[in-house]
């Protein structure tokens, strides 16, 4: 199950994000965990006894602006998708494309016209595959990994709203 959750729940996202980048990626906790998690939509994955196993944030409004400033996003109209993690034992599941289209599902809920997102350059043929496009040139965004913008507007994205990405406090 994907649902969205509140600021004071994000222990289960919290420890996704942990056990993918901080361990297994060697980012430094202090660069994972930062201010924007408190200005960002979050969304968790939850396996069938309740534990967590994916987790995706996304930023909007003055927060996107603020972060995303070099890149030029307008806030106002566009998805900042960021921290997409998986568990290692539900990879491969198809977890990880439910959470990009559920962040694109809550996004256009909101009115957003567009996601964009930095990804790491061996996840492109991912984010491709659901229809992401890369522009720029590749570029080290300060974790020492190589990334690519992408972006995809979502009125492509087709008519499927929050219930068909089995989300739960999402669009009511």
């Amino acid at each position: 199950m994907i649902q969205v959750v509140t600021d004071g729940d994000l222990t289960g996202c919290f420890a996704v994000r942990r056990e993918v980048f901080v361990a297994e990626q060697r980012i430094p906790e202090e660069e994972e965990m930062d201010a924007y998690d408190a200005h960002a939509v979050h969304l968790l994955a939850t396996d069938a006894e309740g534990a967590p196993v994916g987790t995706v944030r996304f930023l909007h409004g003055a927060a996107a602006d603020k972060k995303y400033a070099h890149a030029g996003v307008d806030g106002a109209t566009t998805a900042v998708l960021g921290r997409l993690a998986v568990t290692r034992a539900a990879r491969g599941t198809g977890l990880g494309a439910e959470l990009v289209r559920a962040v694109e599902a809550e996004a256009r809920r909101r009115g957003l016209a567009e996601v964009y997102l930095e990804a790491q350059t061996h996840a492109l043929g991912f984010y491709e595959r659901l229809g992401y496009e890369a522009y720029g040139a590749e570029f080290d965004e300060g974790s020492g990994i190589p990334h690519r913008a992408m972006r995809r507007p979502l009125w492509r994205c087709g008519p499927r709203g929050a219930a068909a990405w089995g989300l739960r406090g999402v669009g009511t």
